[in-house]
């Protein structure tokens, strides 16, 4: 493997953006300098032409890219929707099912078990997020209601015992069996999130107080104010600000949530707890037109028009289109925020939640060489995985 030497590039850090040079040697970063020592180095250098060179992103919630879907059941859609997403600098994912059959779901962790998790060419796959299918009712937005259920222990043990590649769980909190549900995930590490949840913020609060870290797609098919019996109760989104340490993934593609919501998450939360997400959907880097949420036989048709997918009855978001290069151009755009911030948004703060932060998300000696170089308007220009560059010809 070739030592890189990236020069003439403004590197963004946790802290700000700098005019450094970046060693690459074996996979890893091994130097961050204002200019590297190249005697006694057999290294191939790279002008980044004043450009950014930034961690790659790490996308948290996907549901597939390019025309395909997770839940396509094949390996080579899940390849090829994962190398889709490496187009736009997503170097590490966690491939996102969709609530569907026990039969679907099994299907999907069988292929999921069979995976190559860093496959040359493809980004890093860091375990299988799975979204579903214990969700509300009243909160369904996209996910089809004839496969929700409430959390069955015969089911999730069953899923459990078949892998260990699940990384996290997203499911309403308030549903009975969630709290026992929510504890056997705990106890086997896996990361928890509420999503499609109509809880009370103190349902929400008491998930927290036992392991829930995030909320999934914040706004989107979750509780707010209520009011029941004359009484007003605070929802789940209202825990999302309430709890200072509560991650929030946001769709920043300027669809799901407008300008005033964007800005209001960032000024509550900061910079340092939320987590910039696709929520993607097949039709995401591919042309308008109706496409199928989840797997072929069994999804739901669907419509993507003005920049977004929609049920056909209009009645709701069917996921996203989005790119991450988008997300980082809306969010700051939006909010005003600083890019070094808005990228830590989709690197380090993702690293973060997952537990793999001493690895990914930031450009530090010692971390793994996941990066992508981009230009002012963020067009991506060059993807190195691993410590290699990806050639997109192959």
């Amino acid at each position: 493997m070739k030592s890189l030497l990236f020069t003439n590039i403004k590197v963004i850090m946790l802290t700000g953006i700098y005019d450094y040079e970046v060693l690459v040697e074996n996979g890893k970063i091994t130097r961050v300098e204002d200019r590297v020592d190249r005697s006694n180095l057999d290294i191939e250098i790279i002008d980044g032409g004043g450009k950014y060179l930034a961690p790659g992103f790490i996308e948290l919630h996907s549901h597939g890219a390019g025309g395909y879907d997770f839940m396509d059941g094949s390996h080579d859609a899940i390849y090829k929707a994962i190398r889709a997403h490496l187009r736009y600098g997503t170097t590490s994912i966690c491939p996102t099912s969709i609530t569907s059959t026990k039969e679907s779901l099994l299907k999907l962790i069988k292929d999921f078990n069979e995976l190559e998790l860093t496959r040359e060419g493809h980004p890093n796959i860091l375990g299988l997020h799975l979204e579903g299918p214990y969700f509300a009712y009243n909160q369904r937005g996209a996910q089809d209601p004839k496969y929700l259920r409430n959390p069955d222990p015969s089911e999730y043990i069953e899923v459990l015992e078949s892998t260990d590649r699940i990384i996290r769980w997203s499911f309403a909190a308030e549903l009975e069996g969630s709290k026992e549900f929510l504890s056997i995930l705990r106890d086997k590490g896996i990361v928890t999130s509420v999503a499609h949840s109509d809880a009370t913020t103190q349902e929400v609060i008491d998930a927290y107080e036992n392991g829930v870290s995030i909320l999934t797609h914040f706004y989107s098919g979750m509780s707010t104010v209520t009011r029941r019996n004359a009484y007003r109760f605070g929802g789940v989104v209202e825990a999302g600000y309430l709890i200072d340490d509560l991650y929030v993934e946001v769709i920043a593609d300027g669809k799901h949530l407008p300008k005033e919501l964007l800005q209001l998450i960032y000024k509550v939360k900061g910079a340092d707890r939320i987590c910039l997400i696709t929520d993607s959907m097949r039709a995401a880097g591919m042309p308008d037109g109706k496409y199928i949420l989840g797997n072929l036989e069994t999804g739901n048709e669907v419509v993507v028009e003005d920049g977004v997918a929609k049920l056909l009855d209009r009645s709701a978001f069917a996921g996203s289109v989005a790119t991450p290069d988008r997300l980082i151009r809306t969010f700051r755009e939006f909010t005003g925020a600083p890019l070094y911030e808005v990228i830590k948004l989709m690197t380090f703060n993702p690293a973060k939640v997952l537990g793999i932060s001493d690895r990914k998300g930031s450009i530090a000696a010692g971390k793994d060489a996941d990066l992508i170089l981009f230009n002012e308007n963020i067009e991506i220009e060059k993807v190195i995985l691993r410590g290699e560059t990806v050639n997109f010809d192959q």
